[in-house]
């Protein structure tokens, strides 16, 4: 059976939250209609915001339904954009260099558009580059988008202090925190409190359902729509509610809570386990020689992006992939591109390192077990590759 190590791609349906879903996939469903189906629908909509609520410190005032974390990022950055516009007094949206797609193309979009992006440093282990980002701040900002928590490298930026920074100079502030959720604790009311006006969700990183998101935000935030219709979600995203991925999110969101329980009663907790597989899964890298990116940061403790001198991330990928373990070359978003990862390169990484690099993301459901028969088949795998370079020389 395959050993499933993507978990920052997506996570499995928990079959919870699918027997949550079922009533909503099985019977009409318009929250907007006003007979006995349209209000029991409307009433499990705004039940699952409230639990989407509770699991991140917000309001449910403040949580608004998208079809997953790239529109929730790119309703922050556009709808912010259009509701202020460039002009040459205010004109800069400034982001980090190791962004998501969703919010480095969002953002790239709008230069073409004629805002001015500037796109702040980091260091060699994917942290912001504090005086870089303080010099970006002198030119008047109108935005700023900088993620919680790298998809590929795990590494935390310090988003209290840039929102702080940010706060002081009246400045929106957006977090992807797409992969937060689940791995790390999140409050919204906190981190609104120290300058975050915006944060990016999805549901399907944490055994919900694909295309479900939410975007949390300060209501006093001025945000144009990216769509229009029937003016649902507060007149921010019009069409007709997917009620049952809704219902999804919100039982996901509550099992993240039960589970965190349940674990404390019975003497164990999840987030130490896979803490104690990712050191076992990285000692093992070391000694077969491979250099773990962003390991002297803070980071997700379910996260390990690496690589090996010399041998190429994709062929390792395809060839663990028929030893049956299912791991990734870097963003799932961005898996039709061979490049090496901007991410990486961001960071100061050799290209050709970077062309190596792999990435594990461990999850509920993997074991001790998984993880050294996966270190025994790359160690197989490597000498195998190594011993086929050499050949070809």
């Amino acid at each position: 059976m395959a050993a499933y190590f993507d978990h920052n791609a997506t996570t499995p349906l928990d079959p919870r939250v699918l027997q949550a879903m079922l009533p909503y996939m099985q019977q009409a469903t318009n929250a907007s209609s006003r007979h006995s189906f349209g209000r029991h629908a409307r009433q499990a909509v705004e039940s699952a915001r409230e639990q989407v609520a509770l699991a991140v410190g917000a309001h449910p005032t403040q949580v608004l339904f998208t079809s997953g974390g790239t529109e929730a990022d790119n309703l922050a950055i556009q709808g912010l954009a259009a509701a202020l516009k460039p002009s040459p007094a205010l004109n800069q949206i400034v982001v980090s260099a190791v962004e998501h797609p969703a919010v480095m193309k969002t953002a790239q979009m709008l230069r073409r558009q004629g805002w001015q992006l500037r796109v702040a440093a980091v260091d060699a282990n994917g942290l912001l580059d504090m005086d870089d980002f303080r010099i970006a701040l002198q030119t008047p900002t109108a935005l700023i988008s900088v993620m919680l928590a790298n998809n590929e490298t795990g590494v935390i930026q310090d988003v209290a202090t840039l929102a702080g920074l940010a706060k002081s100079q009246k400045i929106p502030f957006h977090t992807d925190a797409v992969q937060c959720l689940g791995k790390m604790a999140l409050d919204f009311a906190s981190l609104n409190a120290g300058g975050v006006q915006a944060m990016s969700l999805s549901a399907h990183k944490i055994g919900g359902p694909q295309g479900m998101g939410a975007l949390v935000f300060d209501k006093r935030l001025d945000i144009r729509p990216l769509q229009y219709g029937g003016g649902q979600e507060k007149g921010l995203r019009g069409g007709s509610e997917n009620v049952a991925a809704i219902v999804g999110f919100g039982a996901a969101c509550e099992l993240l809570g039960l589970d965190k329980q349940g674990s404390a009663n019975t003497g164990s907790d999840s987030a130490e386990n896979i803490n104690e597989l990712r050191v076992t899964l990285e000692a093992g890298i070391h000694a077969l020689g491979g250099v773990i990116f962003g390991e002297h940061g803070p980071r997700l403790n379910n996260t390990s992006f690496f690589a090996f001198p010399e041998v190429d991330g994709e062929t390792l990928v395809m060839a663990l992939d028929r030893a049956n373990f299912a791991v990734a070359s870097g963003s799932a978003c961005s898996s039709d591109s061979t490049d090496p990862s901007p991410v990486l390169l961001a960071m100061g990484v050799d290209a050709k390192l970077a062309q190596g690099a792999v990435r594990v993301s461990l999850g509920k459901g993997n074991s001790m077990q998984e993880v050294l028969e996966f270190l025994q088949v790359l160690q197989g795998q490597l000498v195998r590759m190594k011993q086929f370079m050499a050949m070809a020389a």
